[in-house]
């Protein structure tokens, strides 16, 4: 007896936790829909295509690597690398992968198996008696058993906030730095042969993205500054953040820079939580849930296995309530066949 099938799950999100997740409920039989926000699957996987006089220039400009120590990550980044959408980078550690030809390969693979629908903002949640709607831009009218968020802890707090104040006080206790992000291409290659720069002053993280396995077009780089100044900075003009982690990428390898052929700047609100060392949040009783990196941990890896614990929760709630009805189903038999 399939206890799955027929139950309707909303996942908001399709980031790596909102995929993780559908991975394993969709195997286990439940009928998954994912809504985001995005033009496509990624969240903080993410790849930003950028027109330059010298062709496209593919830069990644949320996560740029991830790591794989457990048994069950590693084995599907594993099988990503036998399909080709993942590979090592030893440049970034000795267990650094990175997504080819862009970060966000992994995430379209995963996304590639279930029904996704994206350009969907979700604004809210809606408690029905037989089920949950979402509420939102360009959201067709549908009602599900169970509803789960695989957003940023910030906008999760907001949405559990009405429904169940429990679970949105830990989302509130999460709290993300943002991360201002700068992407530049260049008419030749710069005059170093530094590939990756580490805490350097505001910058927190910056890299020849052009240089990672897999990559193509001009020469590029992508610099993020710490949270610290990027909390500072919040709301500066993107224009003069690019200004200034030009300069700072400048003063960091110690080089002139020409200027770029092409640049832009992004604003990661949510960039990067420490985590609160809880695997999801589950409420059985109203069929919500969340999952997130926020939970774990500021990896990639955190963020899959949150998805994965929210589902097996999911799962065994599944089973429990199709178990009770059974029992209750055949306690009924049995008085009427006793009346008889």
């Amino acid at each position: 007896m399939d206890l799955s099938r027929g139950k309707r799950v909303a996942i908001v999100g399709a980031g790596m936790a909102g995929l993780s997740c559908a991975d394993v409920l969709v195997a286990r039989g439940f009928d998954v829909r994912l809504f985001d926000k995005g033009r496509g699957a990624g969240g903080r996987m993410s790849t930003r295509r950028i027109e330059t006089v010298l062709g496209v220039a593919s830069i990644d400009h949320g996560a740029q690597y991830f790591t794989a120590r457990d048994a069950g990550f590693l084995k599907l980044v594993e099988e990503w690398a036998a399909r080709g959408v993942a590979q090592r980078w030893p440049v970034a550690g000795l267990d650094a992968w990175i997504g080819v030809p862009g970060m966000n390969a992994v995430v379209r693979d995963m996304v590639a198996r279930h029904d996704a629908h994206f350009d969907r903002t979700v604004s809210g949640l809606a408690r029905e008696a037989r089920g949950w709607r979402l509420i939102g831009e360009r959201i067709e009218p549908a009602l599900f058993d169970v509803v789960l968020l695989a957003l940023p802890a910030e906008q999760t707090a907001t949405m559990l906030g009405p429904v169940d104040l429990q679970m949105a006080g830990h989302a509130v206790m999460a709290r993300s730095q943002p991360c201002w992000t700068a992407m530049f291409a260049f008419r030749e290659r710069l005059r170093t042969e530094t590939t990756v720069l580490r805490n350097r002053g505001l910058i927190g993280w910056a890299a020849r993205n052009s240089a990672k396995p897999g990559r193509s077009g001009p020469e590029a780089w992508v610099v993020q500054a710490t949270g610290a100044w990027s909390s500072d900075n919040l709301t500066s003009d993107p224009k003069a953040i690019e200004i200034t982690l030009l300069s700072a990428l400048a003063g960091a390898l110690n080089i002139d820079l020409d200027a770029p052929i092409a640049s832009a700047a992004h604003r990661w609100r949510y960039a990067m939580s420490a985590g609160l060392g809880e695997g999801a949040l589950w409420n059985s009783r109203l069929g919500i849930g969340a999952c997130g990196d926020w939970l774990l941990g500021p990896r990639v890896e955190s963020a899959w296995l949150s998805g994965k614990a929210l589902a097996d929760a999911v799962s065994l709630w599944a089973t429990d309530s199709a178990s009770s009805a059974q029992r209750t189903t055949s306690a009924l038999l049995s008085a009427a066949g006793h009346k008889q």
